[in-house]
């Protein structure tokens, strides 16, 4: 496989990210063939080691060799394999980079912030019929990136060093979480919102926010209360902003141990999902939203439009 042959056949994305693994398989036609999500939890601890987390990067090249074989059975034939914030913090990077191109064939490329924004705007603004500009938030495991396109057609773009694993880690480690763990975590997501949007506050002119990966799919989840995630459901929800607040209060005065029963609720997120709900409620806050479109396509989505020929914005 590679990431630069013209695409006759199907065409694939990897994001190796702090909490999760995913997979985005697609076909001639544009058609999605395969969408897998895997929590690996890659980047453990990372933001106070400096390292990945040895468990992590095993479960991650377990999941790499699973997906190897659903790459083989669609027969894909070009491939872009991508790293965010773990990979960009860690110094132990390379040797990860190393073993999974063993493994896929391709060597993965780890993305800097701006670019890993970028993309997640493309991603979930293809096909959105929502008044603009458009501010999308990637609330991911280790950071949360910010974009909006001007009217230029620039893609402003910031990432944060904020995330579900990373606020977990660093704020809330009562079961449930002290209130005071849970004002300090929301409080440090602000600081770091206020700097953005003091160093570019063309974030705060966005006519529709716009919301993606794991956190806010999963906020949006427990609030329709799917018993098995549809991502028919999630993608276009409209998540209001006391709808989130609800979400929020209820996961986050749960034991672990009871909050694993929430529909909608995949067990393997609940003990970062308050760590992710703090960031999603500071920004609500913080920009005055009452609502939040939510988007089940990101990153991903943007990087096989691109290896399918689709021109590169921003």
């Amino acid at each position: 496989m590679t990431a630069t042959t013209a695409p006759d056949g199907p065409v694939a994305a990897i994001d190796l990210g702090t909490n999760s693994v995913r997979l985005l398989v697609v076909g001639p036609d544009g058609g999605v063939l395969t969408r897998r999500s895997a929590i690996t939890r890659l980047g453990a601890g990372t933001a106070r080691t400096g390292l990945l987390s040895p468990e992590g990067t095993a479960r991650t090249l377990a999941c790499l060799a699973d997906y190897r074989r659903e790459l083989d059975g669609f027969g894909v034939g070009s491939l872009r394999v991508v790293g965010t914030q773990a990979m960009r913090r860690a110094t132990d990077a390379p040797a990860l980079i190393d073993a999974a191109t063993a493994l896929l064939g391709v060597r993965p490329e780890v993305l800097d912030g701006a670019e890993e924004a970028r993309l997640s705007f493309l991603g979930a603004t293809d096909g959105l019929h929502e008044p603009a500009p458009h501010l999308v938030v990637d609330i991911g495991g280790g950071s949360t990136e910010l974009a909006i396109r001007t009217e230029d057609g620039v893609v402003h773009a910031r990432s944060l060093p904020v995330g579900c694993v990373s606020l977990t880690e660093a704020e809330l480690a009562g079961d449930p979480p002290r209130p005071e763990e849970l004002t300090n975590a929301i409080a440090h997501a602000t600081d770091l919102l206020d700097d953005a949007l003091r160093e570019q506050p063309v974030f705060g002119t966005a006519a529709t926010l716009v919301g993606v990966a794991g956190t806010i799919t999963t906020v949006a989840a427990v609030e329709i209360g799917l018993v098995t995630y549809d991502r028919s459901a999630v993608d276009g929800f409209r998540l209001g902003r006391a709808a989130a607040e609800d979400v929020f209060r209820t996961l986050a005065t749960e034991r672990l141990a009871d909050r694993i029963h929430n529909p909608g609720l995949q067990p393997a997120r609940a003990d970062v999902i308050v760590g992710g709900c703090c960031v999603l409620v500071a920004l609500l806050r913080r920009l005055r939203a009452d609502e939040l479109v939510v988007r089940d396509a990101d990153l991903l989505d943007a990087l096989v439009a691109e290896l399918r020929g689709a021109p590169r914005a921003g």
